[in-house]
């Protein structure tokens, strides 16, 4: 008998500068994804607190893997019976933090990764406030006999690092974001989330903050590149069947990841 397929949803917010409200909205959305059946439900990156301008209260506002963010996470899994994926800003050393992501389950942290390529680009400077990943181990999980990865926002224009989570074996790529708004940068969001799904058969499931300051849509896209749920402007909650079938049906037909002839490696 084959098993029932994985539902994901996307969960589409604006966090802002109230750690409160944020877990208040997110205990909304997460509860409304478990109601259609989620198995995985996806919210966007800074998901426990965020503001336009980044400042000292960035590090003010980080918390551990061992606060109350990820324990209100994992009080939500285990109500709703699914895995939790959220960006956060998390404690680093010397005043800095932590762009990370969070794969949450009712028996604790499953995957965590740590922004490895920081928003230094179009007048922004991430880096000034955040410390970068360490290079290393893919951030991998697995729910319901599909392996899911880990990564986030400007991670998307590296096609380095989706790479390295289809070769650590997986069949869907996570991306929180706070892919921020301007000339051109929805037709970027939409293509690069599409390339990537195409380039490595594997499903993508992307989260985003809505306007004014995101560009919203939040999808999941197949690995054949096509948009199978999604949502447009404002607040809300998309669910989608990921067919473990089609992962090997496009593999077998477009086995582009057995033709590679370069290999990723850290620089």
């Amino acid at each position: 008998m084959t098993a029932a397929a994985p539902l994901v949803a996307v969960c589409q917010f604006s966090p802002d500068a109230s750690p409160e409200r944020n877990r208040e909205r997110i205990a909304v959305l997460v509860a409304a994804a478990a109601q259609r059946g989620a198995d995985v439900a996806v919210l966007p990156e800074y998901s426990n607190y965020f503001t336009p301008e980044m400042d000292d209260a960035l590090a003010q506002n980080a918390e551990g893997l061992d606060g109350g963010f990820v324990s209100a996470l994992r009080a939500l899994a285990a109500e709703h019976d699914l895995v939790v994926v959220a960006g956060m800003v998390e404690t680093a050393d010397a005043g800095r933090v932590h762009n990370t992501v969070v794969a949450v389950s009712d028996a604790g942290v499953q995957a965590v990764y740590r922004k490895q390529h920081l928003y230094d680009a179009f007048g922004h400077r991430e880096s000034d406030w955040i410390e970068p990943g360490d290079l290393g181990d893919a951030a991998v999980f697995e729910a319901r006999s599909l392996r899911f990865g880990l990564m986030t926002c400007y991670d998307l224009r590296f096609p380095e690092v989706a790479r390295t989570l289809v070769d650590a074996g997986a069949d869907a790529l996570i991306v929180p974001a706070e892919w921020v708004r301007g000339p051109l940068k929805e037709h970027h969001w939409n293509t690069l989330l599409t390339a990537r799904a195409i380039e490595n058969t594997a499903y993508v499931i992307a989260a985003d903050h809505p306007a004014p300051v995101g560009v919203g849509y939040s999808q999941v896209i197949d690995p054949q590149g096509v948009v199978v749920a999604g949502v447009s402007a404002g607040e809300g909650v998309a669910v989608a069947s990921l067919d473990l079938d089609l992962i090997a049906r496009t593999r077998e037909s477009n086995p582009s990841l057995r033709l590679r002839r370069y290999r990723v490696v850290p620089r």
